[in-house]
């Protein structure tokens, strides 16, 4: 997969919940691996406040962001639609502290963004797949969350906040495209205590009874209903008998616990990079879904790092073991599909060799004009090729031998390989060879770099 970006600017207007101030929004085309940014261009400097869950200061009615001062609150809505898009570059410029709360929805962001459509960038998108289970717990608040590997992007939201009316609710969305028709118009809700509170603290001043589901969790006098209506210019308003005020009409059932689902897809945003998982969270807010973005992006950390100290040290002035002739010897491959230009260390079940990317190699007059790039197939071909020699090095003969490809997992392209760089080839024996099956783990490397990575199985044939 691409990364993507939209085609245009495009600009929204409207009110932030708590401020009441009016803000314009401007999505804008970014860059590949740019991610998502905020700028504050309102202030002195247009000072950048990037979405990231290390910069996160206040959960309390909403997520907040601050850098040097700048803040950005309420952002989740709108980071829930860029996710639920899969649309992997945006700079958000706005020109107010707090981001237009529109119907309390993602869905005015998505139309907009639909409007002017996404393209398709250079880069390959980049994903951390989640490699173990990873939990996150709150006993104080009864929350429980955990990540479990998966080759998509899948969330579930259990809800249950001990009210008569609101009950338990689940929500779960198995795939993003199913994002815009099932959670991305779910609004947020309170209950009523809650806005008597915020209305005490002189909070929601954007708050018109249009872009909140109001739950009313007790018995409401006249005289309280009374002043509702005229802190929210309404003629009247009373309670549903399915227990909500009368201001909204649900659009699902479960329209809380949807929208509860939508906030957590909008701050595990604040990881910094598309994930694979599945997603399994009980009674989640705010505040616990940036602690688990925090400890997911922990993990991303450790990973880079151990993949960084795991890249091989390569010294060209140490002497192969064995050089371009020999490996003629051991593989079936010649010039110019022989990928294998060396190899610096062998045991009986791990392989170094290295492949020098020159830019008159045949493949890029067409892959790509203007744009050489080393194709992702032939770092697998690579790869495999090296694995063959590791294992037709150990036999008699070899030449009498060769490894056919049986399957390829997991493979991950992390970034571009083109000419000049020096590939360098891990190959590693997952278990033991049995019946002439091998497993293998191979990674390629371009200094310290990552570049791609893939478990393969091939199978050892006698040809003579």
């Amino acid at each position: 997969m691409k990364q993507t970006t939209i085609k245009q600017a495009v600009t929204i207007s409207g009110v932030g919940l708590h401020t009441g101030a009016k803000v314009n929004l401007t999505f804008l085309p970014a860059a590949a691996n740019h991610w998502y940014k905020f700028q504050r261009i309102d202030l002195e400097g247009q000072p950048i406040i990037e979405a990231d869950c290390e910069l996160v200061v206040d959960t309390s009615r909403g997520t907040t962001l601050e850098k040097n001062g700048a803040r950005v609150s309420t952002v989740e809505h709108a980071l829930a639609a860029l996710v639920g898009l899969e649309i992997d570059n945006v700079l958000l410029q706005i020109d107010g502290p707090e981001m237009p709360i529109m119907d309390g929805s993602s869905m005015p962001f998505v139309e907009l963004l639909k409007q002017v459509g996404t393209v398709e960038l250079e880069a390959e998108r980049d994903y951390f797949s989640i490699p173990y289970n990873v939990h996150f717990n709150d006993p104080k608040n009864s929350i429980e969350m955990v990540a479990m590997p998966l080759d998509d992007y899948r969330a579930t939201v259990m809800v249950d906040y001990n009210s008569p009316v609101l009950g338990s609710q689940h929500a779960t969305i198995t795939n993003l495209n199913e994002f815009e028709s099932q959670i991305a118009s779910c609004r947020t809700f309170c209950f009523l205590h809650e806005l008597e509170i915020m209305l005490a603290n002189n909070l929601i001043k954007g708050g018109d009874l249009n872009n909140a589901i109001v739950i009313v969790d007790k018995v409401v006098e006249d005289g309280e209903m009374e002043r509702l209506a005229k802190v929210f210019n309404q003629p009247k308003v009373e309670v549903r008998k399915e227990g909500i005020l009368n201001n909204l009409e649900l659009r699902f059932q479960n329209e809380p616990a949807r929208h509860k689902l939508l906030d957590l897809l909008g701050d595990l945003a604040l990881i910094g990079m598309p994930i694979k998982a599945q997603i399994m969270a009980a009674r989640p807010g705010h505040a616990s879904n940036v602690a688990f973005a925090k400890k997911i992006k922990a993990l991303i950390k450790l990973n880079k790092k151990k993949a960084q100290s795991d890249a091989p040290v390569y010294d060209p002035n140490k002497k192969p073991i064995y050089d371009y002739k020999d490996i003629s010897r051991f593989l079936p491959h010649k010039h110019p599909f022989l990928l294998v230009d060396k190899v610096i260390e062998k045991t009986p079940t791990q392989i170094l060799a290295v492949k020098n990317v020159t830019g008159d190699q045949y493949f890029f007059n067409g892959h790509f004009p203007g744009d050489p790039i080393f194709p992702g197939v032939l770092q697998l071909e690579a790869m495999a090729q090296a694995g063959g020699v590791l294992i037709l090095s150990e036999v008699e003969n070899p030449e009498n031998y060769t490894t056919l490809f049986m399957k390829i997992d997991n493979a991950k392209f992390k970034d571009k390989v083109v000419p000049g760089d020096t590939l360098v080839m891990k190959l590693e024996l997952l278990e033991p060879i049995r019946r002439g099956i091998c497993l293998m783990k191979g990674r390629c490397y371009v200094g310290e770099k990552l570049v791609s990575e893939a478990e393969m199985m091939a199978q050892i044939i006698k040809i003579k």
